[in-house]
């Protein structure tokens, strides 16, 4: 297994890079930001992941380590393959893609090229404990019910996810209430 490739971009289109990694181009699928953050010539380092099917052999780069781990979350979802995975981090940041899972919102996942209602559906029940564990162990998706609905509304005013749960983090355990929990941590964000 390819877990990350170092080296110059070769050729480039919309959602692939050709790396020269000594002397061997290497045909990697990233998402469309990716593709159209590079130029021709520059070094690049990607976090891969290589899918084998019995007539394919396809190599996925990726900027983060993150972004590498939430594809392989996607991947786990029934009836979502590595192309719809990642369409969906072309589409919806990580963060933007955790707040819908934990929000339930169909109308962000549906956006996703590939994804109807019921695959949307699926993902949010396939992925939501394993958000939560991620969220437990990086502290960015907290598991009080205030803070749940408290990060819904932070990220529903454009902060994202990471944001809004390091502002819940600063506000004070005594603080109950949402909606206190949403002001104390509108001015964290403030500051």
């Amino acid at each position: 297994m390819i877990a990350s490739i170092h080296g110059r971009v070769r050729h480039k289109s919309r959602s692939a890079v050709v790396v020269d990694v000594g002397g061997i181009g290497l045909d990697v699928h990233v998402t469309d930001a990716l593709a159209a953050g590079v130029q021709v010539g520059q070094p690049i380092d990607l976090h891969t992941r290589m899918s084998v099917r019995e007539t394919d052999i396809t190599l996925y780069g990726f900027a983060t380590r993150e972004e590498r781990d939430f594809f392989d979350l996607l991947l786990g979802v029934s009836g979502v393959g590595p192309r719809t995975a990642l369409s969906a981090l072309s589409v919806i940041s990580p963060d933007d893609l955790c707040a819908a899972i934990v929000r339930e919102d169909l109308d962000v996942l549906t956006r996703i090229p590939g994804v109807g209602s019921k695959t949307a559906k699926r993902m949010m029940l396939d992925l939501r404990d394993h958000i939560d564990e991620m969220g437990d162990a990086s502290g960015q998706i907290p598991s009080r019910s205030e803070d749940v609905d408290a990060l819904n509304a932070l990220t529903a005013l454009g902060y994202s996810v990471a944001e809004a749960a390091e502002a819940l983090g600063t506000v004070p355990a005594d603080v109950g209430a949402t909606d206190e929990r949403i002001l104390a941590a509108l001015r964290y964000l403030g500051r």
